[in-house]
């Protein structure tokens, strides 16, 4: 029987193919979240080259939070990544949760994003 992680890493290979099918050119949210922190990357596949980056290890993040691990994190997470991608001219992007559920700190952080102007 496999172990969590090849599933993981299946689940998560599945996701990406799809997103780079329906992605029609746009660049990608990809969020990771481990058990302290939780992070967020504009990519663009087709140069192969990160646009915009946030995450809860900043220094101006961890004033306003209590610890990088909770939904709070990930919405400030999620607020920095919109406003440092629309900086970088990029409004619209394609969701890549990674093979997370789409909840919790995911879901927080999309939601964010959503707020701060990224659309998806």
């Amino acid at each position: 029987m496999a172990d969590t992680k090849s599933l993981f890493a299946r689940r998560q290979r599945r996701t990406r193919h799809a997103l780079r099918q329906a992605a029609g050119g746009r660049p990608r949210l990809s969020v990771f979240r481990s058990g302290r922190h939780i992070y967020a990357q504009i990519i663009d596949d087709r140069k192969g080259a990160t646009l915009a980056a946030a995450s809860s290890l900043e220094e101006s993040l961890k004033a306003k939070v209590k610890t990088g691990a909770d939904k709070s994190a990930a919405a400030e997470v999620g607020k920095l990544i919109a406003e440092r991608a629309i900086a970088a001219g990029v409004k619209e992007v394609v969701f890549d949760r990674g093979g997370y559920m789409y909840h919790g700190r995911v879901a927080a952080l999309a939601n964010a994003a959503r707020e701060g102007g990224l659309s998806f």
